[in-house]
């Protein structure tokens, strides 16, 4: 769903983007990697590394969406999962909200991407976290990313 509207607050008119909800998933096989994906982004005018993700379909869970992106984006399933914050993308202009998520212990199967995605799978040892940072340039993966590498430490 994806919507323009305008709005008036306090006398003056704001521009809304109406957007339904997505997910992202740091997600740690077995091994001890998370799992990332490379993909193009045309408002970046590239790609971007980013951590797998999605949109909330009506009427579904978020950790629903998450375990589905999950899967079909990466192989990985199983795991111990747990709820991360919830936080507006962009709330400037739009109303959608980022469901994150943390698995671990996470097995390896075979990917199944939509046939409209692009992606290369990039796995980045959770040890290394921290230090490659910086090698992002997608908002919620970096946020994600650092929010668990704090939690480890």
């Amino acid at each position: 769903m994806l919507s323009l509207s305008v709005e008036r607050w306090d006398g003056r008119e704001y521009e809304v983007v109406e957007r339904a909800d997505s997910v992202a998933v740091v997600a740690v096989d077995r091994e001890g990697f998370v799992t990332l994906v490379r993909q193009f982004r045309p408002p970046a005018r590239g790609e971007l590394l980013e951590l797998p993700a999605g949109t909330v379909d009506e009427g579904e869970e978020p950790e629903a969406t998450a375990r589905r992106e999950l899967e079909e984006e990466t192989g990985l399933s199983g795991g111990a999962w747990r709820s991360g914050p919830v936080a507006f993308t962009t709330p400037g202009f739009c109303t959608e909200r980022i469901h994150l998520f943390f698995a671990e212990e996470l097995e390896r199967g075979e990917a199944r991407p939509d046939e409209s995605e692009s992606l290369e799978l990039v796995r980045w040892p959770v040890d290394e976290l921290e230090d490659r940072l910086a090698e992002l340039e997608d908002a919620k993966t970096l946020a994600a990313l650092a929010l668990y590498a704090r939690a480890r430490r």
